[in-house]
């Protein structure tokens, strides 16, 4: 059965664009994003007034500040995805993604709300991204180096759900992908959420670490990978480095 992506925001970026270019109804976009949620809402819109209004109400608008909506995944220290201004790189920051509206110079910033969501339209810049091709290059590298080093490091003994993760590589996840989204980026986001799968299990806890310095070269191992699997699903879940 096809899965979400893992991100809010990944979903936002992949069902509007796909809307926008009137490949996708009002309705698959909010089954889609909105899915479990009680209500989602947008907060911020310039002729508001200061009141938050539905996402199905707010998508027209939305429209108008962006013809198509891309990923952003910062973490501290890496702002991923992001071009300022410092205002929503640290609101993006604070809670780990975000949609950048392409070419209109707005961003929204996902806040759990209770049993719903709340947009904010900010302020936003354009961003350097890395281009697909690129992003998918730089993961199946990283994760070929982190695979070498986490054998060395006697992953199967310490985590062995990250080590079968890694024995499986060519079992990927079924994304649910709206039409319009190329079978490249959907491939890199499954591949990107594979990546991140693994870093998350090896990362749960310390597993059979005996020492500080262990500790210290599992997470130093890990981190490369972390980085290219945010690259990567930025890149797939962002318009603007898909191919023409």
């Amino acid at each position: 059965m096809p899965q979400p992506l893992p991100q809010l925001s990944g979903r936002l970026a992949w069902w509007f664009t796909s809307w926008s270019r009137g490949l996708a109804s009002p309705d698959d976009l909010l089954t889609h994003v909105v899915a479990d949620d009680v209500a989602h809402d947008v907060a911020g819109l310039p002729d508001a007034e200061g009141a938050t209004v539905p996402l199905v109400l707010a998508l027209p608008r939305l429209r108008l500040l962006g013809a198509s909506a891309g990923l952003a995944l910062p973490v501290p220290g890496a702002p991923t995805g992001l071009g300022g201004p410092a205002e929503f790189n640290r609101a993006a920051t604070e809670v780990g993604e975000a949609v950048v509206l392409e070419g209109g110079g707005f961003g929204l910033v996902p806040f759990r709300a209770g049993p719903g969501v709340v947009w904010q339209l900010l302020g936003a810049h354009r961003r350097q991204l890395t281009d697909l091709g690129e992003a998918a290059r730089q993961l199946r590298g990283t994760l070929a180096r982190t695979a070498t080093t986490l054998a060395d490091l006697d992953v199967a003994r310490w985590r062995p759900e990250a080590a079968d993760e890694l024995m499986n590589l060519r079992h990927l996840p079924h994304l649910d992908a709206p039409a319009g989204v190329p079978a490249d980026a959907v491939e890199l986001a499954a591949r990107a959420w594979q990546a991140e799968s693994i870093v998350d299990l090896a990362l749960l806890d310390d597993g059979g670490a005996v020492s500080a310095h262990e500790i210290g070269a599992r997470r130093e191992a890990l981190s490369p990978l972390a980085r290219a699997a945010r690259t990567a699903m930025v890149a797939a879940c962002s318009p603007e480095v898909w191919p023409p």
